[in-house]
């Protein structure tokens, strides 16, 4: 094949041969097909020889594996899913575009999915480390609204400085790009800012990494005034470091009238850049933003505090994206969270009151799920929601075990534990899309976490022993009295049947009824008068 840099895709097109033609169409169906710049660079490939161990880039096809492969998603507990419903109403669809022939008339655009080419180092671990971190990006990718190519992973013993790849298999990145008619190309890794132009330089069509793609499913998803403050915190703080400029945006405001600006007196001097009047004004939303997301912390700590004050255990449902915690919330509460076979579906995090078999209530909260290298500005911009977790009396720690590297989801989520300071709590681990997983794979864990369930939130397997779990790892009351209480106090026999009080023992004798149970220190305090000596 002979490649024309210079003269577009169309003209690398006319120069392919049918076969080739055919592989690029099998990919784009992600079909499991060799790339042709896999085995580009003198037998540098994956199958290239000896070179594939050191610097071979190798092409990683398929579908996304982060993303569940099961035909039903949804079941009865799910709800109506209506705001699933308003997401997909407004989402792009491929092959739909507003190109217009005549572009005189109104300004022209294009609206598509984005066409995107994947690319990863292989650092360290296995092959199979490495092809699933690429599988989970274009996961990633596919849940932003892109279409995912192709995708290449480079043995290397670290990133290059200047390009993250080096630039020979730049050039063969490019020769794929233009192969593919992608217009953008997706980094498994955070970019410095050099490394992102120099890339851009030489492929020629924008560059992006992993933590801006997270970004982009975070602004998408975040639906609540706090969650779409955290998101947009997140975002400038990324961006900040990262602006550029071209030409008249990067001269200075001339001061007083030189240069004919007119500015006008108390304007002299040497005035700023374009860019720095853009990093000022990004500082100051920031900071906006800080205190708006602090105004709002208030109210979400209240409702802990009512939560705290009456002595109700809370029960907090973390885990890896799209391990299936939202559909755990509904399967066992029926709170008709939105359920989407997507990575961070869900953002804001959701409450929902339960119960105990024997009647003892508790709080579950739905948080917003974690994944491999979750960048540190969305981490400090959710503080006050991963609280939820940090705070609890128990955490169902939701894993998939139907991943490609489930114990890889286990580390990552434990390591965000250990940022928010969650690692006391305990900790149950839920084995979910048991019906999806390989037995072995299932037993492995078991041996491995020794308090665990498994369940399947789809089938209802299992359900029962998770929530016989819940029961026994939640707090429950510890002080055990024996009451008489008067036929005319029923207000108190009330309070004992509700759901911070478990009942023993009931009995109605002639002067009132007579009750042995367990209550919380503040109601036995309250209930202190009414306790039988006989």
């Amino acid at each position: 094949m002979t490649s024309h840099p210079n003269t577009g895709p169309d003209s690398a097109a006319q120069d392919m041969s049918p076969e080739e033609i055919q592989a690029v169409i099998d990919r784009i169906l992600s079909k499991d097909t060799p790339a042709p710049g896999a085995g580009r660079g003198g037998g540098s490939g994956a199958n290239g020889g000896a070179g594939a161990s050191t610097s071979g880039p190798t092409s990683v096809l398929g579908k996304a594996q982060a993303i569940s492969r099961l035909d039903e998603v949804y079941t009865n507990f799910d709800g109506d899913q209506q705001d699933l419903e308003e997401r997909h109403a407004l989402r792009r669809k491929a092959g739909l575009s507003t190109e217009l022939e005549d572009v005189t008339e109104v300004e022209y655009r294009q609206l598509r999915l984005e066409r995107v080419v994947l690319a990863g180092l292989w650092t360290e671990g296995t092959l199979a480390d490495a092809e699933n971190s690429l599988r989970e990006l274009a996961a990633l990718a596919e849940t932003a609204g892109s279409e995912v190519l192709d995708g290449l992973v480079q043995r290397r013993a670290k990133p290059d400085p200047g390009t993250f790849l080096g630039s020979g298999k730049a050039q063969e990145l490019k020769a794929i790009v233009m192969s593919t008619g992608a217009d953008t190309v997706v980094v498994d890794a955070e970019l410095a800012p050099s490394q992102r132009r120099g890339l851009e330089d030489i492929v020629k069509v924008k560059v992006i990494d992993r933590t801006a793609l997270i970004l982009d499913i975070f602004a998408q998803h975040a639906k609540s005034r706090e969650g779409k403050a955290q998101v947009e915190l997140a975002q400038l703080e990324y961006l900040l470091p990262r602006l550029r400029g071209w030409g008249e945006s990067m001269s200075r405001q001339a001061g007083g009238q030189v240069g004919g600006a007119g500015a006008g007196m108390g304007s002299r001097g040497p005035g700023e850049t374009k860019i720095e009047l853009d990093r000022r004004r990004i500082r100051t939303r920031m900071a906006k933003l800080r205190r708006e997301i602090a105004a709002m912390k208030p109210a979400r700590e209240t409702k802990r505090a009512n939560r705290r004050r009456n002595a109700v255990p809370s029960v907090a449902i973390a885990g890896y994206t799209n391990a299936g915690k939202s559909s755990l919330l509904n399967r066992l509460t029926d709170a008709g969270v939105l359920v989407e076979n997507a990575l961070f579906a869900t953002l804001d995090p959701t409450v929902r009151k339960a119960e105990t078999a024997d009647g003892l209530g508790y709080t579950l909260a739905d948080t917003v799920g974690f994944v491999r290298s979750l960048p540190t500005q969305l981490v400090e911009a959710f503080r006050s929601t991963l609280e939820e977790v940090a705070d609890s009396d128990l955490i169902l720690h939701v894993v998939d075990v139907s991943h490609p590297d489930p114990e890889g989801q286990i580390a990552a989520v434990r390591t965000v534990f250990s940022e928010v300071d969650a690692r006391k709590v305990p900790e149950i681990i839920v084995l979910n899309k048991a019906d999806a997983a390989d037995p072995f794979v299932v037993e492995r864990l078991k041996q491995r976490e020794p308090r665990h369930v498994v369940v399947s939130a789809r089938t209802g397997e299992g359900i029962p022993e998770l929530l016989k779990a819940i029961s026994e790892g939640i707090p429950r009351p510890s002080v055990k009295l024996e009451l008489l209480i008067p036929y005319n106090r029923g207000d108190l026999l009330s309070k004992l049947h509700e759901t911070d009080a478990e009942i023993l023992s009931l009995d109605h004798e002639e002067t009132g009824t007579r009750a042995v149970v367990m209550v919380r220190e503040g109601l036995a305090a309250e209930l202190d008068p009414f306790i039988s000596n006989d």
